[in-house]
């Protein structure tokens, strides 16, 4: 599965949310609203997810494969390192 296209929005609010993603799948599929978090060891993603009556979070779409959601993470956090990066040289000049 191809990943063509990866969106960054970052959050500008202090907390451990840094940005919301969009990421597109072979032109065909997308998913809205992937989350970098600043964790302990680092940042990370978390999928999209609804809280249910029992107040437990469930995924609403999520990786099947670990090799997968480690393929996913990696984009992910490139592009928002580069987003980063981009926003900092904009803030810069």
């Amino acid at each position: 599965m191809d990943i063509s296209e990866v969106r960054v929005r970052r959050v500008s609010q202090a907390g451990k949310l840094k940005a919301y993603v969009t990421v597109t799948f072979d032109n065909q599929f997308v998913v809205h609203n992937i989350k970098v978090i600043e964790g302990r060891e680092g940042d990370f993603i978390a999928m999209p997810s609804r809280q249910l009556a029992s107040g437990e979070f469930k995924d609403v779409a999520h990786p099947i494969s670990s090799e997968f959601r480690d393929h996913l993470q990696r984009v992910v956090m490139e592009a928002y390192a580069s987003n980063v990066d981009e926003e900092g040289l904009a803030d810069d000049q």
